[in-house]
């Protein structure tokens, strides 16, 4: 990890302290977060990403967004890249751009970056909620337990085809 990535995880890590003074205090992390990318080219993606997400962290998803949106312009990359897109996501959902955020979400879910893959859980629940806020309960539920299948102990094939089965247009219950 070079300088600059581990004073910018460090500033992360120190988010809490921040919230903890309010208002005032999320304007200094902004302005932490902000010097920091501002030490990186200016036309970085990264510059655009830790500025949207400490925009994001601190409640203004609506300046997020648009920082997301230059970030992957200029060639985000990685995990970032899909931190990004999972990030403007929920973004979009919190200032009412939800079908934005299920056709965002549902192209993410079909990306296989394996440099990204820890992330796909992330990208199910995040699609989740966003179908469950257009009216699409049963597939967000369907989402919901794919992701979760394989992580428990037993049940993994029956849960995934249940949830497949949620998703089905005129589902026929399983016998």
């Amino acid at each position: 990890m070079n300088d600059w990535e581990r004073r910018d995880a460090q500033a992360w890590a120190e988010i809490d302290e921040y919230y903890a003074r309010g208002e005032a205090g999320e304007a200094d992390f902004r302005e932490r977060i902000g010097a920091l990318a501002g030490e990186l080219p200016q036309d970085n993606p990264v510059a655009a990403f830790e500025r949207a997400c400490a925009w994001d962290s601190t409640g203004h998803s609506d300046k997020a967004v648009p920082l997301y949106q230059e970030a992957l312009k200029r060639g985000l990359a990685g995990m970032r890249r899909r931190r990004a897109v999972i990030q403007m996501a929920s973004s979009l959902r919190n200032i009412g751009r939800v079908t934005e955020s299920v056709e965002l979400l549902t192209a993410e879910a079909h990306n296989h970056d394996p440099d990204a893959a820890v992330l796909a859980d992330a990208v199910s629940a995040v699609l989740a909620l966003c179908l469950a806020d257009v009216g699409r309960e049963r597939e967000a539920v369907s989402v919901a337990l794919l992701a979760l299948a394989p992580h428990l102990p037993r049940y993994q094939r029956s849960m995934a085809n249940y949830a497949r089965l949620l998703a089905e247009p005129d589902p026929v219950k399983p016998t």
